[in-house]
């Protein structure tokens, strides 16, 4: 049993993070500041501040999921999904890929709802490549949701420790935006020792969707 898995023990029972079947990233680590990228023709929309601080997944993670809702009902036709970007880590809690599944839910009475893509169900399997580290992870979409109201997750996919893990950012303000789906129910995201905010983002192009310019300041004041 190594360093990381003991610690990881000890947050889980301390701090009840994601329930009692979650595990925390313990060793020692410098805080990652990430830079939002954007292009002129796209818009990243995220909850996070841009800063690391905790890895975490679950022991038993198949079918466990954590996202983030976006509300996009003021945006007019601003419904064009490019990709889903994740913050996540092949260095943790071991060496290499293992890949995830990849949804977008809708998300209705203030609670996600059914999965809207893909549409044949299931979730996308995503195996990441050519990238080490912690480290944002790029998932291409390329897909008009019928929904204004989403919600972009991830699928844990397998067991600790063959797992891609989910990391929250530095604030410890909860913004009320990231959830999990454990043990078949959707329930806000309940992190670890206050930490809540899942560093997941999604990517519209503007050059498809056709806004304005001058509404891009206005969006990403919503989100930021």
């Amino acid at each position: 049993m190594n360093r990381y898995f003991l610690w990881a023990v000890v947050v889980v029972l301390s701090a009840a993070a994601w329930g009692t079947d979650a595990v925390v990233e313990g060793g020692a680590y410098a805080p990652r500041v990430v830079a939002a990228r954007e292009a002129d023709d796209q818009l990243e929309l995220g909850w996070d501040n841009g800063t690391r601080r905790s890895a975490m997944g679950w022991y038993t993670g198949a079918g466990a999921w954590a996202g983030n809702d976006f509300n996009l009902s003021t945006l007019s036709t601003y419904t064009a999904v490019e990709k889903v970007k994740f913050y996540t880590s092949d260095v943790w809690p071991n060496a290499g890929w293992d890949g995830f599944r990849v949804g977008i839910y809708n998300f209705s009475a203030s609670v996600p709802g059914s999965l809207l893509w893909p549409t044949a169900g299931g979730g996308y399997f995503f195996l990441p490549a050519g990238l080490h580290g912690h480290v944002w992870v790029e998932i291409p979409i390329g897909w008009t949701s019928p929904s204004t109201f989403l919600l972009p997750a991830i699928d844990q996919c397998y067991n600790y420790p063959n797992i891609d893990p989910h990391e929250l950012d530095t604030n410890q303000v909860f913004r009320g935006h990231s959830w999990q789906y454990y043990q078949g129910a959707w329930s806000p995201l309940e992190g670890t020792a206050g930490y809540r905010n899942l560093m997941l983002r999604v990517v519209f192009d503007n050059s498809t969707v056709g806004v304005a310019p001058a509404s891009l300041g206005r969006v990403k004041a919503l989100y930021h």
